[in-house]
């Protein structure tokens, strides 16, 4: 099953959709979470996803990030391994949904880069969780653009600045409730030119893992974003770009860079 979040004559609704679905019908906000997936929603009106406007399927109150968790990326910035998940943040502040711009900060950056990855969706409030408990605090996955300022990335010596700018973490275009990862192609295509191909099965720390530790370091609340990496083949963007993350039975999350 598939969660959204949409625009329909200027009013945001929350939505659920079949697999395969030309459409979806409206269920109150806020019943997504608390671990129901939808199941016991109460359905409302039906809409044609054409006749819509998609929005990022999510407002987290913060988006938890991990690095070098693909060994080939490791590789291809001739890094070590980590031992454990590298952690940094990205703000509520710089999510997009499907469709809206990234906002090239040419005042600050001379090289923004994207980074296509899967994403998890925190159903419901997670602290100390363990590997095994982790699937229960799931709500679902979507596609994310870990999009970077890889310049300001080398000249600060440390990632915030580089990661933080207003329009830096498009996401969507819905949540996948029923999703196997531990075997996913993951795509970045610039302008219709395919940059990146992975496998989950190339994550050094599994969904599971991440879950678990990082609600050993921070508290996660429903709809907190876990951003689980990127694999190799990352590169620059410019200002009139398209970049479409792939990620297989999510589906296509597309923005244009300006």
């Amino acid at each position: 099953m598939r969660l959204l979040r949409f625009l329909s004559d200027d009013k945001a609704g929350y939505a659920v959709m079949e697999d395969g679905a030309e459409g979806f019908t409206e269920v109150a906000a806020g019943v997504f979470f608390g671990g129901g997936k939808g199941g016991d929603m109460k359905r409302g009106r039906y809409y044609k996803l054409a006749d819509t406007t998609l929005l990022a399927p999510v407002l987290p109150s913060k988006i938890v990030a991990i690095g070098l968790n693909y060994k080939a990326h490791a590789a291809e910035f001739n890094q070590e391994l980590p031992d454990e998940p590298l952690l940094f943040l990205k703000p509520s502040t710089s999510v997009i949904g499907p469709g809206e711009n990234i906002v090239y900060p040419a005042h600050m950056s001379h090289r923004v880069d994207y980074e296509g990855e899967l994403a998890i969706i925190i159903a419901k409030t997670a602290k100390d969780v363990t590997v095994s408990e982790a699937p229960s605090f799931i709500l679902g996955y979507t596609a994310f653009n870990d999009v970077t300022a890889r310049d300001l990335q080398g000249k600060d010596r440390q990632w915030t600045r580089a990661k933080s700018f207003d329009t830096f973490a498009p996401m969507g275009p819905w949540i996948e409730t029923e999703l196997d990862t531990g075997d996913l192609t993951i795509e970045t295509f610039l302008n219709g030119e395919r940059r990146q191909r992975g496998n989950t099965a190339d994550m050094i720390f599994t969904v599971s893992e991440l879950v678990s530790f990082v609600s050993k370091v921070m508290t996660l609340l429903p709809g907190d974003v876990i951003a689980t990496g990127t694999p190799p083949g990352v590169g620059k963007m410019r200002p009139g770009d398209t970049v479409e993350v792939r990620v297989q039975g999510v589906g296509s999350l597309v923005n244009t860079v300006v």
